[in-house]
Order: structure tokens, then sequence, then C-alpha cells
């Protein structure tokens, strides 16, 4: 496994290795259900397939994201200083190098993805190149690198995997294709729609808590690796403030890949409260002021 000179953070990672198990606690929970009241039958079909479905997800990440948000992979010849920039943040992180990609996108955003840190993009949009300054520009990149260095990406995609084996059943047991063991299966069908809605209810809250502690714990990373937190900060605010202005069919295509974001493309509900994948702007501000204070206080 990689590792970085990213700033450890043992109360984030506490949180979000509780929620992991959590998240696994509703997967066993679920494959559990699904034998007591369906059948042996289905759950190993379930639970393979869901598998199945992250795994795939988790393999071709990289691919999708950049569809989503229409961006091309650029060289070094293409883009010397973001090149220049991603090449002293992983020196100074000693990790390796992500392929680099611009998408053609007024919204100013950035996103990193990849199945690890060795097959990894880190991906900006031409609206975020002309908004931010370079320091700004530098503690964004950081931000994303983090996410690399910790494999967030596989944390996310194993986490869903409750989520997606619950709508496999909840969509099998809708058909009818599950119960079909005996006449009496209507209640092993309902009892099977009740158990995955429950499940896929809790999952889906749960993996977004994971996301917003994620994006607090990059916050941190990347403000501590730049020594810069304010830098941050201010392209926090400036992103956030540009979206106002965006075309709406650029935050459309932006929102596609939204979760993956440093900021959430289309806000709607998303930017606070148990459904957001993001932390609130003033709390992630909030975390590089105490970053900012503590950098600033006299050693000794």
């Amino acid at each position: 496994m990689a590792t970085s000179r990213f700033i450890k953070d043992s109360g984030l990672t506490a949180r979000m290795t509780l929620t992991m198990f959590l998240l696994g606690a509703l997967f066993v929970g679920l494959v559990v259900a699904v034998i007591q009241y369906v059948g042996t039958g289905a759950a190993p079909l379930v639970a393979v397939i869901a598998i199945g479905i992250a795994f795939w997800q988790w393999w071709s990440s990289d691919k999708v994201a950049m569809r989503a948000m229409r961006a091309r992979e650029v060289t070094p010849e293409e883009a010397p200083e973001l090149h220049g920039m991603i090449d002293r943040l992983c020196a100074l992180a000693d990790m390796p190098k992500p392929r680099v990609g611009i998408a053609d996108l007024s919204v100013p955003n950035a996103f990193a993805t990849g199945r690890s840190p060795d097959r990894s993009v880190v991906c900006v949009t031409t609206g975020i190149l002309h908004t931010l300054d370079a320091e700004e520009l530098e503690a964004v990149l950081a931000h994303e690198l983090s996410h690399v260095a910790h494999r967030d990406v596989l944390v996310m995609t194993v986490a869903s995997s409750a989520g997606i084996a619950a709508g496999l059943l909840m969509r099998g047991a809708q058909y009818g294709a599950l119960g079909r063991r005996n006449n009496g299966a209507l209640p092993a069908v309902l009892v099977a729609i009740v158990v995955s809605l429950v499940v896929y209810a809790v999952s889906f809250l749960l993996l977004r808590l994971l996301s917003r502690y994620r994006e607090l714990s990059a916050d941190r990373a990347g403000a501590y690796l730049t020594l810069k937190p304010s830098a941050l900060a201010t392209a926090l605010q400036k992103i956030s403030g540009q979206a106002a202005l965006t075309p709406r069919d650029d935050l459309r295509a932006g929102n596609a890949a939204s979760a993956l974001c440093i900021v959430p493309a289309l806000r709607g509900g998303g930017a606070s409260g148990l459904f957001a994948t993001h932390p609130p702007l003033q709390q992630r501000l909030e975390q590089l002021a105490r970053i900012q204070a503590e950098l600033s206080r006299p050693a000794g």
C-alpha cells in the first residue's frame, strides 16, 4: 500500500472507521435477513452481484468520472503549470504522480478518482483555472491528492456495497423473483422489501456522513501539506460563490460527478443536512481557521 507524508487525523479516521463498520454490519445483517425470511438461495446471489457492481465501479471509476465531466487527459506540454504544481505537491507528499485532466466547463471545480494511487487521475475544470490564483489552486490540488493518497475511492466503493445489495434485493422482491419457494410467498416478499428499504435508507445516510468526514479530512491534510490553510479557505469561498454565476448546463454537467468534486456543483439541499455529500462551507472554513491559528502560533 502506498504511503505519503499527508498528516494523519486520528479523530476523523476513528469516525470514518466506525461508519465503515456500521455499513459492513448493515451488509451482513441484510444477507442474514435474506437467509432467514426468503431462503438461502437468494442471499449469496445478492451478495455476489452487489460486490461485483461495487468492484466494477471501483475498477472503472477514473474512466466513468472523466466521461461524466467531459474531461480529457493533458500532457505536461499542454498544461505545464498545472503539471508543475502537481509534480511539486507529489514530491512534497512522497506519493506517485497521478494522471492529469482538464474538463472544459465554466463551473470552477476539481476532483480526484481512480482505483489506486498508481491508477488515479486529478482533474480540474477550465473554470477553476480562470477563478483561482496559484496559491489557491495549489491548495485545491493538495486536497484532491490527499483523496488519492488515502484511497478514498476504494473506501467509498466498499462502503456502498450495502446500499447496492439492498437496492438489488428490493428490485428482485418487487418483481417477485424472490419468495417463489412456496405459495405463501407474499409475506417473504414484503419482508424483503421492508428490510431492503430500511437498509438502503440507513446506508444512504451513513454514506453521506462518511463522505462529509472524507472531505473534512482532505481539507485538513491538504492544508497541512501546503501550510496555507487560508489559501484553501479562499478557494472554497470563490468556488462556492462562482457557482451562482455559472450557466445551468455546466452546473448539470458538473453535478454528474458532484460527490467527487471539492465543492458540490448543484446545491438544492446538498450543501448541508443529512443528505449532503459535503460538509457545510462554514464548517470547513472554521476547521481551516483553527489550523491557520495553530500554524501561526510561535513554536515552543
